[in-house]
């Protein structure tokens, strides 16, 4: 009788996590397209806004394309993370458990997306010279951050199917 009421509790706990399918969590195998596309939205977002800022002070401050290019990579990694850490956080967890899950959630798809994004800018001639008030500077950085979406989806839709990268953080929804 024990062993029957585990048995069903088990299959009620897994039918309500299939009911999230699409949402990212570890679907070994089963991945569809959905998930991907808005884990690597999530990590664009904070991505973007450390890039976009850091870009800007950089730029504003006249300094040189490498350190405006630091700049902007700290600070990617930095608001990437502090979106999933204030998640997670919101979700219960104690802060030290939070950082884990951030940085194992994000670190790959973030590192992609800096990788593209950055690499891009430095190829476009003219690109990492640009002032803020050129249209260069903001068609090269957004067009940058599209083109590593694209790139970095299918990395994480990768990851997710392995149980990996977003998949961790929706065990705390």
């Amino acid at each position: 009788m024990e062993h029957s009421a585990n048995h069903t509790a088990a299959a009620h706990d897994h039918a309500a996590h299939q009911a999230h399918a699409g949402h990212g969590g570890p679907q070994m195998g089963g991945v569809t397209w959905g998930a991907a596309p808005k884990a690597t939205l999530h990590c664009l977002t904070g991505c973007a806004i450390g890039e976009i800022l850091g870009m800007m002070v950089g730029t504003a401050l006249m300094w040189g394309n490498v350190p405006t290019m630091v700049l902007a990579i700290v600070l990617a990694f930095v608001f990437g993370y502090s979106f999933t850490l204030f998640a997670v956080r919101k979700a219960g967890l104690d802060f030290k458990t939070a950082i884990k899950v951030a940085l194992a959630a994000d670190t790959a798809s973030i590192a992609v997306m800096e990788l593209v994004d950055n690499g891009i800018i430095a190829l476009v001639p003219g690109a990492m010279d640009a002032q803020l008030s050129d249209t260069l500077f903001w068609t090269s950085l957004l067009g940058s951050l599209v083109i590593a979406f694209l790139l970095t989806t299918p990395v994480n839709k990768w990851m997710i199917g392995r149980g990996k990268g977003h998949a961790v953080v929706h065990a705390y929804h």
